[in-house]
């Protein structure tokens, strides 16, 4: 039987499964995403009553009632504006580590697409820059990805690139399922319902940077402790799909020197992927993933950071050990 030809519709059906059995794998950026996305609502919920506090503590509810009252009284009084990012801060002192005798205050805002710092929306994160966008994008991943028209990595897919329509296509996308496609006076669907659980009654001007509220400074910190995990979970997602890119970017790669489909055969079954030929054949284009020999295999194995127990890992010591101790004999 003569062996079939890889051409290019055989390798994008092999990257193609190839990169949903890699997302697939338990690894150590896989877990701590996970982690870090189902550990964070009950912390934004803890840290969104805290705030309500500060902000109550601010604005008396008596207060609010009553500029109500005013407002709906008179056409001329705009006084009660809805809000959900605040400017807290607190009086520094100089005997306290890193502080300055100065009012330290930063943005903080719960709201799905709100700032990811107090400062720029360009911070970088470990080298990363995050959009506003990217936290939805990390915590509704798996909704997103459900969506054939949608795709929640693609600003990971595109780092450093210049902005172009397959980019601005899935954005688009992304925004219009989350629901902020139409700015945030016209939200709907999962950043409606987010955003209508975070939102209180101020008094003042409509821009929350008018409104300085003093909280001690063990408050700050719970702020800045949930601000920080906001940043974490984007990161966590970013590291996660940056090794899967990374692999995927090797195993094209290796695709690409191949000319028979057995030797993309043999890559799968190495990487743990059970595909066979006729499958391959008679699929479509998005229908399957990878291949390439042993030594491409080994290499795109070495990348995966994979969870070890502790058994397995005394296992392997011991192996390593013994294997040097008879190296040293012979």
């Amino acid at each position: 039987m003569s062996r079939i030809r890889l051409n290019q519709e055989y390798r994008n059906k092999i990257a193609n499964r190839m990169r949903v059995h890699i997302e697939a794998e338990d690894t150590q950026e896989k877990e701590k995403f996970f982690q870090c996305r189902e550990s964070f609502k009950a912390l934004q919920d803890k840290t969104w009553e805290l705030a309500k506090v500060c902000v109550e503590r601010q604005y008396p509810k008596e207060d609010v009632k009553m500029a109500h009252y005013l407002q709906d009284k008179y056409p001329n009084v705009n006084t009660i504006a809805k809000d959900s990012c605040f400017h807290f801060g607190y009086m520094g002192k100089p005997e306290e580590k890193d502080e300055d005798d100065k009012y330290i205050t930063k943005h903080f805002d719960f709201r799905l697409n709100g700032d990811i710092d107090g400062v720029d929306r360009q911070d970088e994160l470990d080298g990363y820059r995050p959009s506003s966008r990217d936290f939805g994008y990390a915590y509704f991943r798996d909704e997103l990805k459900a969506q054939d028209q949608c795709n929640p990595d693609i600003t990971i897919e595109m780092e450093n690139k210049d902005s172009n329509p397959h980019w601005t296509k899935y954005q688009d996308a992304n925004d219009k399922y989350l629901g902020s496609a139409s700015g945030r006076n016209n939200l709907t669907s999962y950043s409606a319902e987010w955003d209508n659980n975070y939102e209180l009654d101020l008094i003042g001007r409509e821009y929350c940077r008018d409104r300085q509220i003093a909280v001690a400074r063990e408050e700050f910190a719970v702020f800045t402790f949930w601000q920080q995990a906001k940043g974490q979970l984007i990161m966590a997602h970013y590291k996660w799909i940056k090794s899967v890119l990374n692999q995927m970017k090797e195993i094209k790669m290796g695709l690409k020197g191949y000319k028979y489909l057995d030797e993309a055969i043999e890559l799968c079954t190495e990487l743990g992927l059970n595909v066979k030929e006729d499958e391959v054949i008679r699929c479509n284009s998005t229908g399957l993933v990878i291949y390439n020999p042993k030594n491409l295999a080994e290499r795109i194995k070495g990348m995966k950071n994979k969870n070890v127990s502790r058994a397995d890992k005394i296992k392997e010591r011991l192996l390593y050990e013994k294997n040097a101790q008879s190296q040293v004999v012979n």
